[in-house]
């Protein structure tokens, strides 16, 4: 079987990673109440649109062929299984920040819990798949099933490409970078480069509060 590309996904998860590293640096600030960051800030709603539609579109086209074609193996369906469980933990958590962010009496004390719970749950969840769901599906998908992933995560993100992509990228290691725009068709590469780049540093996804 073919080696599948799994650069984007990678580049994905560091991208999750260092969104929520931020999201707890803001939770923590003593001088400004971070509800009113949060609450403001477009970083919050693009890590919780892209981290939706990335769950969704596994859920929708990666873990059903992969539970056709391991149907005879209990552990490995076990596994997909834990990977459901794990998404559908998430999914309560940002919406209990949410609604912190909302709760003007009470919404300070519990967010510190809730966003420690997120960024525990989120990078346990990243681990567990990358240590053993991934190299599963390396191993039993083929190169038109991993593709149709790809095809819906992009086509859910839609016209916010633009956004996207230099949000994934942002801080990324610098060969990976490389690769992924180096996969560009020219008019997408130059659009990256000449307005979506710009455009995106441009927008201060978290305001002004140094977590950039």
């Amino acid at each position: 079987m073919a080696t599948l590309d799994m650069t984007m996904m990678y580049a994905f998860h560091e991208a999750l990673r260092r969104e929520v590293e931020r999201i707890a640096r803001i939770t923590a600030r003593q001088d400004a109440d971070p509800r009113e960051i949060l609450r403001t800030a477009v970083g919050w709603e693009m890590f919780k649109t892209y981290l939706r539609v990335h769950h969704t579109s596994e859920d929708d086209a990666l873990w059903p062929p992969l539970q056709e074609a391991l149907a005879e193996k209990p552990e490995d369906l076990a596994l997909l299984d834990a990977m459901e469980a794990e998404h559908a933990a998430i999914d309560p958590l940002l919406e209990g920040v949410d609604a912190a962010l909302a709760d003007r009496d009470c919404g300070l004390e519990r967010l510190g819990g809730l966003v420690d719970a997120l960024t525990t749950g989120l990078g346990g969840h990243l681990r567990h798949e990358e240590q053993e769901a991934l190299p599963l599906i390396g191993a039993t998908l083929d190169q038109g099933q991993w593709a149709h992933f790809g095809e819906l995560h992009r086509t859910r993100i839609g016209p916010d490409l633009s956004r996207y992509l230099p949000w994934v990228l942002d801080g990324a290691d610098p060969a990976r970078a490389e690769r992924i725009l180096g996969g560009l068709p020219a008019p997408l590469l130059a659009a990256y480069r000449d307005e979506w780049l710009p455009a995106y540093v441009r927008l201060e996804i978290w305001g002004h509060d140094g977590s950039r």
